[in-house]
């Protein structure tokens, strides 16, 4: 990874006690003016964070051209490789959460579950063998509940299988998910936590008649994280 796609928050090298692996979304990069928001919001609420880039990503940077995702066992590992050098990076007592925006925290989620994890791209590496001492909680922003318009096709069964603490935080207009849509997925929601950003989108934007704007909604994610983390270690 180059210094444009291994992105540490400031404090991240200060021995943090909180932090965060965080990964992008589907269609735009980790430096996007999203993720450089959420960041800062983390930041001020004392979580540093890491950001880095799946391949696919990466090579749009060295060539310009828009391209689709990489498949699903290439994400994974990609995501893993990036926490095990968190770790190494970060002191060895510190709370280390995967998150990310939309896609990247579908992949955080597939990561903190015991089954349906195969092996990656590369044949020496199983994401699989590494994710259980990593991952202290998952945190995800704008889940991709399902395609826009297309309810048949849900994101969701293994979420009840996540074997540490997870939290989504949504917008109530995310086409991704809305509140009423999501009332019959309680079940694979049952051992999570959801919360509601009043107004937002899929990138957290507020409706114009809102006295709040984008960046209110994102400090507001970041806050219900602290709070979220606050309380697992707590209970610890």
């Amino acid at each position: 990874m180059n210094k444009n796609t291994w992105l540490p928050s400031v404090g991240f090298y200060d021995a943090p006690t909180i932090a965060m692996v965080v990964a992008h979304g589907a269609g735009s990069p980790a430096d996007s003016d999203y993720m450089e928001q959420l960041v800062m919001a983390l930041n001020d609420v004392g979580i540093s964070s890491i950001r880095f880039e799946f391949p696919y990503m990466q090579q749009r940077r060295f060539d310009g051209r828009k391209r689709p995702p990489d498949r699903q066992p290439g994400l994974l590992d990609s995501f893993a490789l990036a926490l095990e050098r968190a770790k190494e990076e970060l002191p060895p007592d510190c709370f280390v959460m995967a998150g990310g925006k939309s896609m990247g925290g579908r992949m955080a989620s597939l990561l903190a579950q015991p089954a349906n994890i195969r092996k990656g791209s590369d044949p020496s590496f199983n994401s699989n063998l590494l994710k259980s001492s990593l991952i202290d909680a998952v945190v995800c922003y704008g889940y991709p509940f399902h395609p826009p318009g297309k309810l048949d096709r849900w994101r969701t069964e293994h979420l009840a299988h996540i074997t540490c603490p997870l939290l989504i935080v949504q917008g109530t207009r995310d086409p991704f998910g809305k509140p009423a849509e999501l009332e019959a997925q309680s079940a694979a929601l049952a051992n999570g936590e959801l919360r509601w950003l009043e107004g937002g989108n899929h990138d957290f934007q507020p409706l114009a008649r809102q006295p709040e704007i984008q960046n209110d909604l994102i400090r507001q994610a970041a806050q219900l994280t602290r709070q979220f983390a606050d309380r697992i270690i707590a209970e610890r």
